[in-house]
């Protein structure tokens, strides 16, 4: 029985997973902060505790995200891109297309039957193009951000941002809130925008069917709904969407150890 560890130290969050023998085991999300190095020893120490192992018992780690650098104890740094491919193969096979609502950003990634990457592209390098853009608008709002898409999904009149920038969105938030605004309009309004920054993504690369969703932004259902209706589509989407870049790196740990066992 063989051990693997997957570590996806985002600018926001950190995610990690132990899989055992290619199946989720153990999973922990925790809160970047400044010190990504210390997230990592600590996602390594959740991780092993919730599995009662011992750091020896971990046969690989593969590290990947904005702050893979800062996991010393991984055996190489992954593409997250790579990563979250692998991960979304190995919960839905048939997907050929992926959309990954990461926290800085949105990409769309076309991908092969074995979860080998064919094709992608990415937004601009703006909170507006990923799930900031929601928690920017959560704290104008006053809201959590567990209550931001059950509170859009009431709106029947969203608003349209005049701006493709999360700065000057927060402002026009802050002004609609003055004009008397409901905030589920606010708050569909952001879900809209986000949906055509990825409509307009997905046009760029050719939508191939069944499509998946993950990323942190995959949690908000009434953003979810909003993409579909964009693309006309119905998405697969995983339980636990915020944790797919994490699998697919701890997938790459155990094919890495499986590949050089074979060859040796």
């Amino acid at each position: 029985m063989n051990w693997f560890m997957g570590i996806d130290i985002g600018s926001a969050y950190s995610k990690g997973v132990i899989t055992r023998d290619f199946e989720l085991a153990a999973s922990h999300i925790i809160i970047s902060g400044a010190n990504y190095r210390k997230s990592a020893e600590t996602m390594r120490t959740e991780l092993i505790r919730k599995v009662n192992l011992t750091q020896n018992d971990v046969a690989n780690t593969v590290a990947t995200g904005f702050g893979a650098d800062n996991v010393y104890f991984a055996s190489q740094k992954t593409s997250d891109i790579v990563c979250t491919a692998r991960g979304i193969n190995n919960v839905f096979p048939q997907a050929r297309t992926v959309i990954d609502l990461a926290g800085q950003s949105t990409r769309v990634i076309r991908l092969n039957e074995t979860g080998i990457v064919t094709n992608f592209t990415a937004s601009e390098k703006c909170a507006a193009g990923g799930g900031r853009f929601v928690e920017v608008i959560a704290n104008v709002l006053r809201i959590n951000l567990s209550d931001f898409g059950p509170l859009a999904a009431k709106s029947r009149r969203p608003i349209t941002f005049g701006t493709g920038c999360a700065v000057f969105g927060e402002s026009e938030a802050i002004t609609r809130i003055s004009e008397g605004i409901p905030k589920e309009d606010i708050a569909a309004g952001v879900n809209k925008a986000l949906a055509s920054t990825v409509a307009s993504l997905v046009k760029k690369l050719k939508l191939e069917e069944p499509c998946a969703i993950c990323g942190g932004g995959a949690l908000n259902t009434a953003l979810v709904r909003t993409i579909e209706s964009e693309l006309n589509i119905n998405l697969l989407i995983p339980a636990q969407p915020q944790l797919i870049t994490a699998l697919g790196a701890a997938i790459i740990a155990a094919t890495s150890v499986t590949s050089q066992s074979s060859t040796a």
